[in-house]
Formats: structure tokens, C-alpha cells, sequence
């Protein structure tokens, strides 16, 4: 059974809606609808409109105020005359069945939330069959409590007295009623066969961690787009694919370092964002595994980012869903080259922001607070890379002597 799929659509134009609560402010919620829309880009959809509402907080018959979901329909509704058809609406949060069946029965257009985009975006992603049957799980237990907002189409499909058939249920039940369950139990049936795929896949990753011999694994991690694969490439020489789109690499990729003849492993993982869905963090498990086993944690930032303070609180807060909070870690500062900023006037006494922040100040202020735990670099310049390469030698020889004590350092047995 297949979920949403918008890259089918071409240029499929899209409507985002989002709120603004005493936990949210104006300022917050626009950056959370710029990603959203970056989110739709990557997807496909190209963005027309944004909506917002002040609310204490969302509705839970239809997430927005009934006189803001009328200013959307009546947007929609004058797109159409002047043959502009919107496509779909997208909400900045995940919404329940209840929501959704609402908001679709309102606007008669295509409903997402963040979570379902996302799901999306991971299946347009997704390369290996680990990567697949991930997302597959993950759209299937999105689904699961949403059934009853989509049978309208399951009874399209199968509906009358050949869909069923049980135990003569059929005379006793209507069609709907009788198809929900069906594909209930269908669905059900495709989570327990996806857990097993996963399980053998995990199996089988484990095994080859094990072999992978007495090496030190480094993983990088981070927030999405922020360079992860371009970094990689860089220093491993590899050839991940890089993208300026959200998750462009859901498969962990694993590749051998050397540096002076201490080898060790460095990892590519998958990106993390803002209100990851649950699901994607459960199915994706095996994937997350090699940040769980990494010896030393390589958080990778987007320093040009306006935001990027809540980028690394995003990732630390994943990171100890994880478990890993307490790992050797160390911070590296990407897209220098992109950085920008204004300087205040000397007579400007509003407190300072990350706009009119200089790079300068911000390293020393990173620097005074991690040590030697942070390097500010360019991955896609190339600048202060051979300095990252010494850290990182540091590093990982450091580990190696505290893990391995009493290896002599025989590096060309890992060859």
C-alpha cells in the first residue's frame, strides 16, 4: 500500500499553515515554516502562500480557528477561479486522523502534516533495501491510526460484497466497516513482516561491525543540510552523494580513514531535524546504531544558518534520546564561507543577535567555551581542513591508546 508520494505531481503547488502560541512566537514559527517550505521544495511542491494563526493552542477538531480555516478555503477556492489550483495543505504539525478528516471534509483539497512530508521525502530518498523497508515501516505505523480518513479510497478499491468476505460479515456490515479491518489487518501484518526484514538487517550489520577489527568509529552527525557528505567526501575521498535539499542521505555509509597510518572509520548518518517523527526514529533504528557504537561523536553545524544555536540543541536533545549524550564529542563549524552579518552602530544599544554577530566573535565565544572541542572549517572551500585532519588524528589516536592499551599499533594488519 502506498502512502504520499508528491514528486508524482510536477511543480505541485502548496498552501503551509502554522501557529503562533505563548511556547512559539512569531519569529519561531517563521522559521519553522521556512524549513517547512524547504521540506515542500524538497519534495516537489512549490510554496504560494503561508497562513498563520495566535492561538493558545491548536485546535483538536481542526487545528486552526474555524474563521482561519474559512480564509483558507476562500485562498483556495479564488486560486481555482483564477485557474491557480492549489494542491495540497500543508501544517506545520503532526495531525490526528480526527484533524485531518476535518480539514480535508472543509477544504476538499490534499492534507499533509510535517511528519507525512517528511515521510515522503525519506521514500523519494531511500537507495538500499535497509533504507526502504525503513521508511515503509515508518508510513505504515503513520497510517495505521489514520485508516478511517482514508477509507474513502480503500472502498473505491475494494468495497461491495467481493472485499471482504468473513464469515458472512459481509450481509451484516457494511462495506467501509468491513474494508477498514481488512486492511487494518493487512497493514498489521506488513509492520510484523517489516520488523523482521530489520531485525535480520540489524543481525547483519552487527556482524559486520564486529569485523570491522580493533579500529576507532567516528560518526558524523548533525542537523540536515548542514554539510555532513560534502565533509565526508572530503576527507574520505568517497563519493556520498551531497545536495543543497533536506536528507539528501538517509543511508549510513562507512568508510575507512587513514591519517599518518592510524586508521579509523568514519560515518555518515542521517540528518536530524525539528520534530522528527517518532516513527522515523524507531524504524530507523539499525541506521542509528552507528551513531549508538561511534567511539567519538563529530557534530557538524551550519554556522551561516540564522538558527543554527537551536540546530545543535535539536541534535544534542536526539543525540540523548539515543543515549549518547555522554559520548567524546567535539563541534565543527561548517560554511564559513557563507557566514554573514551587519554591524550595529555605535550608538545601537538593542542587545546583540546572531545577525550582527561576527564570525570572529562568535569563534572566540565557541572556542572559549569548547576548548580545543571546536573548529570552524568550509567544507566545500576546503578551508581549515588539514586543521581538522590534525584534531581529528588527535583524537582518535587518544581513544585508540584508551580503548586498545595494549595494541602496538600494527596498522598495516588493518589493510
Amino acid at each position: 500500500m502506498k502512502e504520499f508520494v508528491i514528486s508524482e505531481a510536477k511543480a505541485e503547488t502548496a498552501v503551509l499553515v502554522g501557529l503562533i502560541t505563548k511556547d512559539q512566537d512569531e519569529a519561531k514559527t517563521k522559521e519553522y515554516l521556512d524549513e517547512l517550505e524547504f521540506l515542500a521544495d524538497t519534495a516537489g511542491a512549490v510554496t504560494v502562500k503561508r497562513f498563520t494563526q495566535k492561538v493558545n493552542g491548536p485546535s483538536s477538531v481542526t487545528y486552526v480557528g474555524s474563521g482561519k480555516l474559512e480564509e483558507i478555503r476562500q485562498f483556495i477556492e479564488a486560486e481555482e477561479d483564477a485557474e491557480r489550483e492549489v494542491g495540497m495543505v500543508i501544517f506545520d504539525d503532526e495531525l490526528s486522523a480526527k484533524q485531518m478528516r476535518n480539514i480535508e471534509k472543509e477544504l476538499k483539497v490534499k492534507i499533509l502534516d510535517r511528519t507525512s512530508l517528511i515521510l515522503d521525502i525519506f521514500a523519494m530518498r531511500a537507495q538500499t533495501a535497509e533504507a526502504k523497508t525503513q521508511v515503509e515501516l515508518a508510513q505504515h505505523r503513520y497510517m495505521l491510526p489514520r485508516l478511517q480518513r482514508l477509507w474513502t479510497h480503500l472502498e473505491r478499491q475494494g468495497g461491495g460484497s467481493g472485499s471482504g468476505g468473513g464469515k458472512g460479515s459481509v450481509g451484516l456490515r457494511g462495506p467501509g466497516e468491513t474494508q477498514l479491518e481488512m486492511d487494518r489487518r493487512i497493514i498489521l501484518q506488513r509492520i510484523t513482516l517489516l520488523k523482521q526484514r530489520l531485525e535480520e538487517i540489524d543481525r547483519q550489520k552487527t556482524t559486520q561491525r564486529k569485523n570491522r577489527g580493533r579500529m576507532i568509529r567516528v560518526a558524523l552527525v548533525g542537523y540536515t543540510n548542514v554539510g555532513k557528505s560534502t565533509m565526508m567526501n572530503l576527507l574520505a575521498k568517497s563519493d556520498v552523494f551531497a545536495e543543497n535539499k533536506l536528507f539528501a542521505t538517509l543511508d549510513t555509509t562507512v568508510r575507512k580513514m587513514v591519517i599518518d597510518n592510524l586508521p579509523f572509520l568514519l560515518a555518515d548518518t542521517v540528518g536530524f531535524i525539528r520534530k522528527l517523527p517518532t516513527d522515523l526514529v524507531d524504524s530507523f533504528k539499525s541506521t542509528l546504531d552507528e551513531v549508538r557504537e561511534a567511539d567519538l561523536l563529530v557534530h557538524v553545524v551550519d554556522i551561516s544558518h540564522p538558527d543554527f544555536e537551536e540546530q545543535i540543541n535539536v541534535v544534542d536533545k536526539t543525540l540523548a534520546e539515543l543515549g549518547c549524550a555522554d559520548k567524546p564529542s567535539m563541534i565543527v563549524f561548517n560554511k564559513i564561507d557563507a557566514y554573514t552579518w551587519v554591524e550595529k552602530e555605535e550608538d545601537d544599544l538593542t542587545p546583540p543577535t546572531r545577525e550582527n554577530i561576527s564570525l570572529e566573535d562568535l569563534k572566540h565565544t565557541w572556542m572559549a567555551k569548547m576548548a580545543d572541542n571546536c573548529l570552524f572549517i568550509s567544507a566545500r572551500e576546503k578551508q581549515n581542513i588539514d586543521e581538522l585532519r590534525d584534531i581529528l588524528y588527535k583524537r582518535v589516536r587518544e581513544l585508540h591508546v584508551q580503548k586498545y592499551p595494549y595494541n602496538d599499533f600494527l596498522y598495516d594488519s588493518y589493510e
